[in-house]
């Protein structure tokens, strides 16, 4: 696997990227909504791995899966690892005051879904059919 087929690759470079580009928020820095959207995503995260902990399937993208997940956070989330991806660029933006990292966020969104979801999908999709396409129908992408 490259290093760049990991998405954390990816919000990292956004996060470089928006620290870098000397683009001021109007508002200035936001500090307590920042920190609340880090822990969510940190929370998102923790949960997610919880559950493929106890489904014993592949965490890394590209793998082929095991297990199909749909129990704690993936009720709510088809991707909260991804979302926490989001909420992480977010966070950092508003601490940090960068309005860029605003801007960035649906185009990280965009990049997450062509280099990863849309596989991960089709994946699930091939290893667990009409069960997975339910599952879909029932649970949001995102949140």
């Amino acid at each position: 696997m490259k290093w760049i087929d990991l998405p954390p690759v990816w919000t990292v470079a956004a996060l470089l990227l928006t620290w870098n580009v000397p683009l001021a928020a109007p508002w200035g820095t936001a500090s307590v909504p920042g920190f609340i959207a880090l822990g969510s995503a940190a929370a998102l995260i923790a949960a997610s791995l919880v559950e493929f902990a106890r489904a014993r399937t592949a965490v890394f993208p590209r793998q082929s899966p095991s297990a199909l997940i749909t129990t704690g956070i993936f009720r709510l989330s088809r991707n909260p690892i991804y979302l926490a991806d989001l909420l992480i660029l977010a966070g950092f933006s508003l601490i940090w005051g960068k309005l860029l990292g605003f801007f960035l966020v649906p185009v990280l969104a965009w990049v997450l879904i062509r280099r990863f979801i849309t596989g991960e999908e089709a994946r699930l999709t091939t290893a667990f059919g009409a069960q997975y396409e339910a599952y879909m129908f029932q649970t949001r992408r995102w949140l």
